[in-house]
């Protein structure tokens, strides 16, 4: 039988790709997808997963929500945070995904450091969508997560020589 993807077949290579490449690929999947799954821990320890549209800077993530959320709530309680974010799968050539693991924080609009945020936040298709007028921001909180960890999965990096399953980690 003919493989479309004969690179996919036998043992699955070992090599690490380069850190700047990685950062690439990340980067790559934030700037090309805008849901997620959002995990955070709930009051009774367990996990409470909620998808929210999202955009970035650089690997932070970032969304809106109301302070009075479940999921703000969560993480006002404990900011540890789980994200999964992953392009549409066709087959397992086209697997690509990530979990990010870090900690969030809520930005309010006056806060120190959140125009910064806010000027690469896209919110102005959703004032247009709503019909608000697009010269007065939002005045949401802006809520950002700062990864930690993220394990990366792209199985067309097999076609290189590298482990499709790739492990990021933030600075020491």
């Amino acid at each position: 039988m003919p493989l479309t993807n004969p690179w996919l077949a036998g043992p699955s290579p070992d090599q690490d790709l380069p850190r700047e490449r990685l950062e690439e690929r990340i980067l790559n999947l934030l700037s090309t997808q805008n849901m997620a799954v959002i995990a955070t821990v709930a009051s009774d320890g367990s996990p409470a997963a909620t998808p929210v549209r999202f955009y970035n800077l650089a690997l932070e993530i970032m969304y809106t929500s109301w302070n009075a959320s479940s999921k703000s709530r969560n993480l006002r309680r404990d900011p540890r945070v789980s994200v999964g974010i992953f392009a549409p799968l066709v087959g397992q050539a086209s697997s690509r995904g990530a979990q990010v693991f870090g900690t969030a924080r809520t930005l309010e609009r006056d806060d120190p450091g959140a125009d910064d945020y806010w000027e690469a936040f896209r919110w102005q298709s959703d004032h247009v969508e709503r019909g608000r007028p697009v010269d007065e921001p939002p005045r949401d909180p802006l809520t950002i997560i700062t990864p930690t960890r993220i394990v990366y999965t792209e199985h067309w990096l097999r076609r290189d020589g590298y482990k499709p399953r790739q492990i990021w980690r933030a600075p020491s």
